[in-house]
């Protein structure tokens, strides 16, 4: 629930703030004061559209603040919590959006900068504006058909899961079929390379394996006679028959032996004798190494040339199969493990034909099953719809109303096999047109009324704001609408902007925006009304003036929807519709 909202530099308002509460709270003021503003800021605070238009003359940016009691285990908290935000007290939620001068947003979510897509998210499962531009879109189908199914409870998820497959199988096969000889020929060529792959059977790092031992085979001579110098350098040379030669294994010998002359006269010289003896060790390993590497050298010329045949037929492999420059055989390995999967994917043989088409049909058997269950649904509802909303309008001073939903089967689609439509008949006598055609702009806010207060029990959001839908109407029926409106705050939170006085004398908090002028600077004030202020409100509202008959006419409108207010509750169109299709649910469930 929003519990407060604060307006800084905001079109005609400088500085406001409405305090809000549980219940119907209506916004009333004089024409141009800036009661849309509210709307406007509510709008920016849930992720609307910035307009720098906006932003009021001479101020830096606009501001709106918004502080919200939530459920702290509610899904929405959780949003808040990994967006970053915190909430105040476990349940309070900070929302703030700025609108420079310049046109530049910003938006903070429990304290958190966030992207304000965070805030449109949040928008959707907190708050919902009607506006009388949602009286132009319920002339559409598309919009028409989504209100049937919020009343119905119908959820499209599984359908457009189906629906979606279906396409994705039928798209697959009709490609396959309609490319089935390009599609031959470029398996013909990944064929081709896969086979000339195999064949030649490329390993791992084989590439450069042969590099090392091309490179090894071709030096061998040179290679052998430098280890050889190494071997005799260290361990000295075997066909000398004098062994008087210079080598390191005996130099380090002779240092150590030195140096044991004198054992146990200096632990360090000590040490340093035990290191001669590791080196004489490491030299000796090494230089029976360096002996063994000279003795395995092979300097076979057969087994060169058939290394570098070898390494020629994985060059041409890598010219033809390898994309980029520096690929080796891995880079080969790589593409023809991806050729195979296309290989795969594009089979156009009759089996794969076959087996494409029943994939396709069963995709299809889904969704018409699932469409024929989604069409039972809407068809049951349709009329209970159209029986609750014709009683609204009956009591919204449209007793020879009726509106009616007429369900016309197309071929299965996004959304179900059906169009869905309203019709109104204005009188008996009158034939039942589109609401698009046959109703007036006053009839078409009574309507969408009704609607909310027949889908009431449907809305997961808790707070509905209405901005001006009563506009076109007036006497009995603007009293019917501050019933409804009220009756629709006892399970929402409602705000209402509205300059009926019929509207507004069923509020359980009245808020007035007052327009002044001083030093040549336009702005608006925003205060609660209460007592005699409020009755004084309503009389400027019916009347024009606070004349003593408007007082009066305002005061007993106000006692007559406190009266009416205070009575229990008693079950309407929309409370007895929604035990139907609680019913009609259940009912489904068990089928299933």
């Amino acid at each position: 629930m929003l519990e407060e909202l604060h307006l800084r530099g905001l079109g005609v308002i400088d500085d406001a703030v409405l305090s809000l509460g549980p219940g119907l709270t209506v916004v009333t003021g004089e024409t141009g004061a800036g009661k849309t503003m509210v709307v406007t800021g509510l709008l920016l605070l849930f992720g609307g559209r910035a307009d720098s238009a906006r932003v009021r003359a001479g101020a830096a940016q606009a501001s709106v603040d918004g502080r919200l009691e939530l459920n702290a285990e509610a899904a929405v908290a959780e949003r808040v919590r990994g967006a970053g935000g915190d909430l105040d007290d476990g349940t309070g939620l900070v929302l703030r959006r700025t609108v420079s001068a310049a046109g530049r947003s910003r938006a903070f979510v429990g304290g958190a900068a966030t992207p304000v897509g965070v805030l449109s998210e949040l928008a959707d499962r907190l708050v919902a504006v009607h506006g009388q531009s949602d009286q132009l879109r319920l002339t559409r189908p598309g919009e028409q058909r989504r209100a049937l199914d919020r009343f119905a409870g119908i959820e499209l998820g599984e359908y457009a899961t189906a629906f979606a497959e279906w396409r994705r199988a039928a798209n697959a096969l009709d490609e396959r079929v309609a490319r089935a000889a390009e599609l031959r020929r470029e398996a013909g060529l990944l064929a081709y390379g896969l086979a000339e792959i195999r064949s030649a059977d490329p390993q791992p790092g084989e590439d450069t394996e042969l590099a090392t031992q091309s490179g090894r085979l071709a030096h061998a001579d040179a290679l052998r006679l430098a280890a050889h110098a190494a071997h005799d350098a260290l361990l000295g040379d075997a066909d000398d028959p004098t062994g008087e030669g210079v080598n390191a294994l005996g130099l380090v010998d002779g240092a150590r032996r030195g140096l044991l002359q004198q054992a146990g006269a200096d632990p360090e010289l000590d040490g340093l004798a035990g290191r001669f003896a590791d080196l004489e060790v490491l030299a000796a390993d090494l230089g029976a190494d360096c002996g063994a590497y000279a003795a395995g050298l092979d300097a076979d010329p057969a087994r060169l040339e058939q290394i570098e045949s070898r390494r020629a037929v994985l060059a041409a492999l890598i010219r033809k199969y390898a994309p980029g420059p520096g690929d080796g055989v891995d880079a080969v390995l790589s593409w023809a493990q991806q050729a195979q999967a296309r290989l795969d994917d594009i089979d156009v043989s009759d089996e794969a034909i076959a087996a494409l088409t029943a994939r396709r049909d069963d995709a299809r058997a889904d969704v018409q099953r699932l469409a024929a269950v989604v069409s039972d649904q809407r068809v049951k509802a349709a009329g209970e719809l159209a029986e609750a909303v014709s009683s609204e309008l009956a009591g919204l001073a449209m007793p020879s109303s009726h509106m009616s939903v007429r369900i016309d089967p197309t071929p299965p689609g996004p959304t179900g096999a059906e169009e869905v439509e309203f019709l109104l008949q204005p009188h008996p006598d009158a034939p039942a047109l589109p609401i698009a055609r046959g109703a007036s702009g006053g009839e078409l806010s009574r309507v969408m009324l009704a609607l909310e207060v027949c889908l009431a029990g449907t809305d997961p959001v808790p707070t509905m704001v209405f901005d001006e839908v009563d506009a076109g109407v007036g006497g009995r029926a603007a009293v019917e609408v501050g019933r409804r409106l009220a009756r629709l705050s006892r399970t929402h939170q409602v705000v209402v902007v509205t300059h009926l006085a019929q509207v507004a004398a069923y509020a359980d908090r009245h808020i007035v925006v007052d327009k002044h002028t001083g030093g040549g600077v336009t702005a608006s004030d925003v205060h609660p009304v209460t007592d005699t202020d409020r009755v004084a409100e309503l009389a400027r509202m019916l009347a024009g003036s606070a004349s003593t008959t408007a007082l009066e006419h305002a005061a007993e409108l106000l006692q007559t929807a406190a009266e009416e207010r205070a009575q229990p509750a008693r079950p309407d169109n929309a409370s007895v519709a929604s035990k139907s299709r609680s019913a009609r649910r259940s009912s489904a469930r068990s089928r299933s």
